[in-house]
């Protein structure tokens, strides 16, 4: 059994826990094992994930919001439970919190940040490395293990018409060793290492007054924002928007780079990215190397332009 722990939000699958879905399918059609499903709430999800190749949705009865600590404590219960050949995550946030918790707790092998999956001699889990430069392959014994998968390395589209069964799982939450002082949440933007398209600026903005042309860009796409580590540093921007080797890795299916000159750090985090688009004033900007589209010219002239051609499209 293959056993995929998904996380929502007011019951509706994050886009990343349904890739981890889809990564589960891949990987059982090259090693024997049905794909079942695992969450924490009161009552059923939003969507049926049979669609998504699941054969059984298993519930964990939970009223509040449960710490990384209590999540990791009763996942681990439920692997001792359900004892499936791996248990798979998305490598969000709490993915990343608390796989290590829960390789320890159960005892299994931990395989992080895995993009893809193949099978020769035996099942291999790839990685990136070297900043993204090439890729590693990792195993498990015999026995299997956890695997945490990158957002957007897979596609979130559903291939079944098949309904999954909802069974409660009877576990105890343990009490939490943490308190949450204060919780903050960006709303009403999909969160970095989910977007499918980033609009992201550098110093070539010369002032954070500028930034509406930005935010007025990313809105007509649909996009998230983000920025280079330079912005962030002098408060321009937030830090969670800060995307690179120090900041967040993502991969999106387009990267708008603006006014940033592409340093070997910013890149890191961004090259792995399907299709980066660069627009900065300097031919000689390290960025168009690794661009598969470029605009030679002032981002003042161009993004304006951009912004209203883009609207005049999508008012036909």
């Amino acid at each position: 059994m293959i056993l995929v722990f998904v996380e929502h939000i007011d019951f509706q699958p994050k886009k990343s826990s349904l890739e981890a879905l889809n990564f589960a399918n891949s990987l059982s059609t090259i090693d024997s094992g049905e794909v079942k499903a695992i969450y924490l709430g009161t009552r059923e999800l939003s969507i049926n994930l049979g669609v998504f190749g699941v054969k059984e949705v298993y519930r964990i009865d939970c009223e509040h919001n449960c710490g990384s600590d209590q999540i990791a404590a009763v996942l681990s219960d439920a692997i001792g439970k359900l004892s499936p050949k791996y248990f798979m995550l998305s490598h969000s946030s709490l993915g990343k919190t608390i796989a290590g918790q829960i390789a320890v707790k159960s005892g299994m092998g931990l395989i992080s940040g895995a993009v893809g999956v193949v099978k020769e001699e035996k099942v291999k889990f790839r990685k990136t490395v070297f900043s993204g430069k090439a890729y590693a392959y990792y195993g498990f014994n015999e026995n299997g293990g956890i695997v945490t998968v990158v957002p957007n390395s897979i596609s979130a589209e559903s291939s079944s018409n098949e309904l999954a069964q909802y069974s409660t799982l009877n576990l105890t939450i343990p009490q939490s060793q943490i308190r949450s002082v204060e919780k903050k949440l960006v709303k009403g933007k999909t969160p970095l290492a989910e977007a499918t398209i980033v609009v992201s600026a550098g110093r070539g903005m010369k002032d954070p007054s500028n930034w509406g042309m930005i935010d007025e860009l990313a809105d007509l796409l649909g996009a998230t924002t983000a920025c280079s580590r330079p912005v962030a540093d002098v408060g321009w921007r937030p830090h969670h928007e800060h995307v690179g080797q120090t900041g967040i890795a993502i991969r999106p299916n387009v990267y708008i780079a603006i006014g940033i000159s592409g340093a070997i750090q910013h890149l890191a985090g961004v090259n792995n990215s399907r299709n980066i688009i660069v627009i900065n004033k300097d031919p000689e900007a390290p960025f168009f190397k690794a661009a598969d589209y470029g605009i030679c010219g002032d981002l003042f002239e161009v993004v304006p332009k951009l912004n209203e051609a883009i609207r005049k499209a999508k008012s036909v």
